[in-house]
């Protein structure tokens, strides 16, 4: 059954064949957004400059919105913002640093968007690395897990009052999307290593960037329950953008042990491979479909509500797990070693 749907996937994947929302893995960004007006709609995107998150940036902003770069670097983030008004001079853009790896610069990010008195209709949590060699960050964590999970995890909670005021004022569904990945498959044999999760001694970088994908799609079920709950009318849902022919990850790669060998590699795998605004599209379908009001906690592919990519990744448990977890790393001065401890976790945990 599975070889055959795999097979199947595939087939319906390399041919583009549209699935039930009339979308497949060759539509575009700005396919999937024509015709739409979303002057009335203000978006962050971080890394918005490169890759995906500068392509939904464009075109969100191409398509009225006002688009806040949350990035890293201020030359960049001046670059882009010039590429997409020589296209579309029309269009509202706003640069906040933002350094998901540093639990300070997040709340520094979050106090100065909400201090420009700005909507918030739509975020999308798009940034993220893969890094072959353990690095921590100022933080006392591991890099990899800071940056595509906590961090996002941390800006989300401070941003979270102003998504469900904007849309409780303007009648507008709040959108929460959460760049994952069908990577969650390559995760650690015990899912989250909760235990040596900053230990450099267990890291591997595949299995690393799996885990933090991991993260992504269990941070994205418990916030969509919860904002249930609530009955607020905000949606959180995690999405795969494809494999994608850029420059993420090159030089981490267990195989780039030889820059000839990699080349050689994503050469081989270049025909399979979305384009930029062929990634970008789910993302941005996501985020601004109308037919997807009131849809949360679901996982897209090429622009379609698509079984999770491990049964782990819609566990519950293991979510509120997470969740907790992530709520003391990122409200404690506790640093990430006393976190692990087994003494700390039976006693908080």
């Amino acid at each position: 059954m599975f070889p055959f749907q795999y097979v199947q996937d595939l087939v319906v994947y390399l041919r583009g064949l549209p699935g039930a929302s009339g979308y497949g893995s060759t539509t575009t960004a700005e396919q999937v957004t024509e015709g739409l007006d979303l002057q009335a709609y203000t978006a962050i995107v971080t890394g918005a400059t490169s890759g995906i998150g500068q392509e939904v940036a464009r075109v969100l902003a191409k398509r009225g919105a006002r688009v806040v770069l949350a990035v890293r670097n201020a030359e960049k983030a001046q670059k882009v913002m010039s590429l997409i008004l020589e296209e579309t001079p029309s269009a509202r853009l706003e640069f906040i640093h933002l350094n998901l790896a540093s639990l300070k610069s997040v709340r520094v990010f979050a106090a100065e968007f909400l201090s420009r008195d700005l909507p918030l209709n739509i975020l999308v949590n798009n940034a993220g690395l893969l890094l072959k060699k353990f690095d921590l960050t100022e933080d006392g964590l591991e890099r990899t897990f800071a940056t595509n999970h906590l961090g996002h995890f941390l800006l989300t909670n401070l941003l979270l009052e102003r998504m469900k005021e904007t849309a409780d004022k303007s009648g507008i569904e709040g959108r929460i999307v959460v760049m994952g990945s069908e990577a969650t498959r390559l995760a650690y044999r015990d899912a989250i290593q909760f235990d040596r999760l900053h230990d450099a001694k267990s890291y591997w970088s595949v299995p690393a960037y799996g885990q933090s994908k991991l993260c992504n799609a269990l941070h994205t079920k418990e916030l969509a329950s919860r904002l249930q709950a609530e009955r607020a009318n905000v949606t959180a849902n995690v999405l795969h953008p494809g494999c994608i022919d850029t420059n993420f990850g090159k030089g981490e790669f267990p195989f780039s042990f030889n820059k000839y060998f990699e080349e050689l590699c994503f050469w081989v795998s270049s025909s399979f491979l979305k384009s930029i605004p062929q990634a970008a599209a789910t993302p941005c379908y996501v985020a601004t479909n109308a037919g997807l009001k009131g849809i949360t906690g679901e996982y897209f592919m090429d622009c379609n509500i698509s079984p999770p990519a491990t049964r782990k990744s819609i566990d519950m448990e293991l979510a509120a797990r997470l969740w907790k977890y992530s709520e003391e790393l990122t409200a404690s001065s506790r640093s990430a070693n006393e976190l692990a401890d087994p003494a700390f976790k039976s006693k908080d945990m």
